[in-house]
């Protein structure tokens, strides 16, 4: 039975972790930076405990003093969130010596997934379909021109151990790869400390939709349902909607059943998604998994009902899963948008001081947010401060819903991102459900 949690993220995320612990009568223990002193989290928690400096090195990914702090707190159980040292295989057996729950699956399966090119191998041996790629780490520009021109352009240039789309890149020729390669495995290895590269062909016109799955330690698997998220600036997501209107429920019950399947093969346990590249025919290859809850879970929650962060914690305290496969069905259509402090033009950070901030209000609306009013948007993490959430009867009801809420979004004092969601929700491609990785580069005016 998990009494206490040490939450080691900051944020939205620890704000939604802790609000879910109190419903389960489930004392919280908060960590902050110096930066983040200030931040609503950090008083939401039963305990908060500063833990360094703003630079994440010094506080948020600091292993050894967050432990410390656990055991001070006297905290039987890490939540990750997500980010800093959620897909941390070193962290999670850590927690394991220490006698401590880490709310996620083990360390060697989070190995095993961490690595893009691992993950490919053991979904093709599980029979799970993969994009057409290099099955092992590129070393040298000469072998990366070989392989491209076996894949065939345009091809996606990939970091192994990358995330975020850091060291992400499409290549359209040889003399595009030779100016990449470098380029990328030298910010893959300054970010995680691995430079290794592969390639995948690129799909084109492609879907990004994922399987949200739940698995206990019991043997028993289930998903709930996908997500499309395929509308992205610089490979992140930014809009991200559930169910998928492009997919058959066809196509929706094998997607399902292969992510359940693989799973299983892995002896997964926990939250997970699963995450699929979806071409024009509806053929789907796998893409990547994550071994942690994902930043756009709500609208999952939102047509399903479940409390993902609550089952994290049954999971994670040996309880076998209440919730059957043939429990579940899709009720209504739900949007989430991500609240970025930065500029909608350059697409870069915008950081400063938050002089006046009002959130939309009403039936249907969520609002999951990491900053108040007077409060301070540092340099030193992502931009984003804040998810909204609409959910309606059907796709057309929650974009009304949608564009509604975002014309009452007001934040002052820093730039955001709402300017650029507003146009995209009333574009008419957007509208018509025309929502592939390439609708940004296509249709956003800047």
């Amino acid at each position: 039975m998990i009494k206490k949690v040490l939450i080691a993220n900051r944020g939205e995320i620890a704000a939604r972790i802790i609000r879910t612990c109190k419903k389960l009568g489930i004392q919280t223990v908060a960590i902050y930076s110096e930066a983040d002193q200030e931040a609503p989290y950090v008083s939401m928690a039963d305990q908060s405990f500063l833990v360094g400096a703003p630079r994440v090195n010094e506080s948020y990914l600091n292993v050894e003093r967050i432990i410390a702090v656990a055991k001070e707190a006297k905290a039987c159980a890490i939540h990750p969130g997500y980010g800093f040292l959620s897909e941390n295989e070193a962290f999670a057996n850590r927690c394991l010596e220490e006698g401590l729950i880490f709310i996620g699956p083990t360390g060697s399966v989070i190995k095993q997934m961490g690595s893009k090119i691992a993950a490919r191998n053991a979904m093709n041996k599980i029979g799970i379909p993969v994009v057409p790629g290099t099955d092992e780490a590129i070393a040298a520009i000469e072998d990366a021109v070989k392989m491209a021109e076996k894949i065939g352009y345009p091809i996606m240039l990939k970091a192994s151990a990358g995330g975020g789309g850091i060291g992400m890149q499409v290549v359209y020729s040889e003399e595009e790869l030779a100016k990449a390669f470098e380029g990328n495995s030298k910010r893959a290895q300054t970010f995680f400390g691995d430079g290794s590269m592969f390639m995948e062909k690129k799909i084109e016109n492609a879907r990004h939709i994922e399987i949200q799955i739940l698995a206990d330690h019991h043997g028993n698997a289930i998903h709930l349902y996908e997500r499309e998220c395929s509308i992205q600036r610089r490979n992140q997501k930014v809009i991200e909607e559930a169910p998928s209107q492009f997919i058959s429920e066809s196509t929706r019950q094998r997607m399902g059943e292969a992510a359940v399947k693989a799973v299983k093969a892995l002896e997964y346990t926990n939250a997970g998604t699963i995450e699929f590249l979806v071409d024009e025919l509806e053929n789907f290859y796998f893409l990547e998994m994550n071994t942690r809850i994902q930043v756009e879970h709500p609208i999952t929650e939102e047509i399903t009902g479940i409390d993902i962060v609550e089952e994290q914690l049954h999971i994670a305290s040996g309880k076998a899963l209440t919730i059957k496969q043939t429990d579940l069905q899709i009720d209504g259509h739900a949007i989430e948008a991500r609240i970025y402090a930065e500029n909608p033009v350059t697409f870069f950070p915008s950081p400063g001081h938050i002089s006046h901030i009002e959130l939309p209000e009403g039936p249907n609306i969520r609002n999951e947010v990491g900053v108040t009013a007077d409060y301070d948007v540092t340099p030193f993490y992502d931009p984003m401060i804040g998810k909204l959430i609409v959910k309606g009867s059907n796709r057309k009801e929650a974009i009304a819903i949608l564009k509604e809420a975002l014309s009452s979004y007001k934040i002052d004092g820093i730039k955001t991102n709402i300017p650029m969601l507003q146009e995209i929700v009333q574009h008419e491609q957007f509208i018509k459900g025309n929502t592939t990785t390439a609708f940004i580069e296509k249709f956003y005016h800047i």
